[in-house]
């Protein structure tokens, strides 16, 4: 945003695989339209940010940077150019991230995403850049804060109500809670459309719940000492209600800061399995 033209420029995370269109049949950079739409609609210039292709990244060599999935200029110069931060839905995070050994039913995973997006997380923690986090962009926020994740929520629940099969979306009641930037956004509950089988585990640090549906699961979680930072496990850009997006917005142009603020956690490395007792999942004991 600058002076000549007052529009945010909100980033926005993207695939990057192979895709077809007319005659052409190559390696691109993909968001799903809605993404744009509902940011124009918000008030915002969406910013389309690709990670680095797999054979680019494997071009970088063993002495690579650990962000090597993050375009030419860093996490740093990209979030000093954005007014807020939209990480979107997709794949699953790698599992390693957190500890785990992928389970069978784990799929769509980017290690080139996962590295542009862990950086841009902690560089826009520091910055207090306001986020908001869709789905696998919640996962993400968790993670890089230090949290795990459910791979398999049907397993928990007996149960594909958060996703009835790949690429559909199940319309989910969820309830928020009070003093939440959900509950002043969205009010007390909501229906909404998800399309997720991973759900937060345990969770990261200094994020608290915000949101759950009736069966238990965490459907939002939020930063509470932050300008704006909002996980939703839900797609509000399928439905086309911009209000969330309005209120990242929002807090991208009532305040800038002046100086970097202190991280809340930076994303962390592989760390060892966390123990399960006395961990909860979906409010179930696992």
């Amino acid at each position: 945003m600058s002076a000549a033209d007052p529009t945010p420029l909100i980033g926005l995370t993207t695939y990057r695989q192979r895709a077809s269109w007319g005659a052409w049949d190559r390696d691109a950079a993909l968001c799903p339209g809605v993404y744009l739409d509902v940011v124009q609609r918000a008030g915002g210039q969406p910013v389309l940010i690709p990670p680095s292709s797999a054979s680019a990244a494997a071009a970088a060599g063993a002495g690579a940077r650990a962000d090597r999935g993050v375009p030419t200029g860093g996490a740093e110069h990209l979030v000093r150019a954005l007014d807020a931060l939209v990480l979107v839905g997709g794949g699953d995070v790698v599992a390693a991230r957190y500890g785990q050994v992928a389970d069978p039913h784990h799929g769509g995973s980017d290690p080139q995403r996962d590295d542009l997006e862990f950086a841009l997380v902690d560089e826009a923690l520091r910055r207090d850049l306001p986020i908001l986090a869709v789905c696998r962009g919640m996962q993400v926020l968790n993670v890089a804060l230090g949290g795990d994740l459910v791979q398999h929520l049907p397993d928990v629940l007996g149960s594909t109500d958060h996703q009835p099969a790949p690429g559909t979306f199940g319309a989910v009641e969820v309830l928020t809670e009070d003093d939440s930037q959900v509950r002043r956004i969205l009010g007390p509950a909501v229906e909404v459309l998800c399309s997720h089988h991973q759900a937060v585990g345990t969770l990261g640090r200094d994020l608290v719940v915000t949101a759950r549906s009736a069966d238990g699961v965490i459907e939002a979680v939020e930063l509470p000492d932050r300008r704006f930072v909002v996980g939703v496990q839900w797609h509000p850009e399928e439905s086309g209600d911009p209000r969330l997006f309005e209120a990242l917005i929002a807090a991208a142009t009532a305040a800038t800061p002046t100086a970097a603020a202190p991280t809340a956690g930076a994303p962390s490395p592989p760390a060892a399995p966390r123990p399960a007792p006395g961990s909860v999942v979906a409010g179930r004991p696992r």
